[in-house]
């Protein structure tokens, strides 16, 4: 009796001390690890969160790139750090659900080295290409590609990154043969696309959109069912291949081991911001669209992704050592 009542005493310290933990965390300094260039998609979505999370906090949230290999690089750096909620991962989808696919000697394993905490935003992708190039449609592409294979490139932001899956997915829905020309995040391929030097590139919306609305590329359909509003009057690709959807998005993920009750806060505090109804509308002013889901939630998705990219990643024979 004795010894189930000091087992009992010691299980409630400790649930007593995980809480206070929580509440007072954090205390200093907290790292998101962002895995592609600064200025793309994923890097404003993280710095834009951090810095309301780091009003609430008041403590300050930094953000810390580290490029390459599809976002792998950062991720192996992320699932090494002490998991005490003072390091967290902010990939895009991919990251977690595709690179495993692709990557034959990956330094991180999605499913062991991190915790689901939840996804911040997602939106659609979009196929653009300078504003002097003659492909004026979708069909037009598709078309110049069927009748000389492998001569167009296509640029994307990364092997395994969100931009190329959605951009295989569409290579593959066309039954197109093209070059496919990896870069270290959107903003370096769209500036060779900008130059001259690629045929057309998949992109996030808040990577093209200034450039389409100055005039220097055209969006000729973004990846999504249905239209995106911030890019009035570009079809979907839906119009062009039927039953084509692939949307992308951009969450938080901790180090395995990090305390649940700090996982589960990160979780609240980036929910509650979410729900302001002023701050979602800075990020749809970038063509991304809010979520929140729960840890829960986003583990479930996060499966049923994989399997989907497992597909893609064996149909176009996309594999890296």
């Amino acid at each position: 009796m004795r010894i189930a009542s000091s087992a009992a005493a010691l299980a409630l310290g400790l649930a007593l001390s995980a809480t206070a933990m929580a509440q007072s965390w954090p205390q200093r300094t907290v790292k998101f690890v962002v895995p592609f260039a600064a200025g793309g998609a994923t890097d404003v979505s993280a710095r834009v969160l951090g810095e309301r999370l780091s009003d609430m906090w008041k403590q300050p949230v930094i953000i810390e790139n580290r490029v390459g290999a599809g976002g792998s690089i950062g991720a192996a750096e992320a699932a090494r750090a002490n998991p005490d909620g003072y390091t967290l991962f902010f990939p895009s989808g991919s990251v977690m659900t595709a690179n495993q696919h692709i990557y034959r000697n990956m330094k991180y394993d999605p499913d062991k080295d991190f915790v689901p905490v939840t996804k911040v935003v997602s939106a659609p992708q979009v196929l653009v290409v300078n504003a002097a190039s003659p492909f004026k449609t979708v069909k037009d592409l598709i078309d110049a590609a069927k009748a000389k294979p492998s001569t167009l490139t296509f640029g994307h932001a990364g092997t395994g990154s969100q931009t190329h899956l959605a951009g295989e997915s569409f290579n593959d829905a066309a039954k197109i043969d093209v070059i496919s020309v990896p870069y270290k995040g959107d903003p370096p391929a769209l500036n060779d696309l900008l130059g001259g030097s690629l045929s057309y590139c998949v992109t996030t919306l808040s990577s093209a959109i200034p450039h389409v609305q100055a005039g220097r590329l055209r969006a000729l359909g973004v990846t999504s069912a249905e239209p995106a509003e911030q890019l009035p009057g570009v079809p979907p690709i839906a119009a062009t291949l039927p039953g084509f959807d692939n949307k992308g998005w951009f969450g938080i993920v901790a180090p395995a081991g990090t305390p649940n009750e700090i996982v589960q806060k990160v979780y609240r505090d980036t929910k509650k911001a979410l729900d302001d109804p002023a701050f979602r509308a800075r990020f749809a002013a970038m063509g991304l669209t809010t979520i929140g889901d729960t840890p829960e939630e986003m583990a479930r998705a996060m499966k049923v992704e994989s399997e989907r990219y497992a597909a893609v990643a064996k149909a176009r024979k996309l594999k890296v050592n």
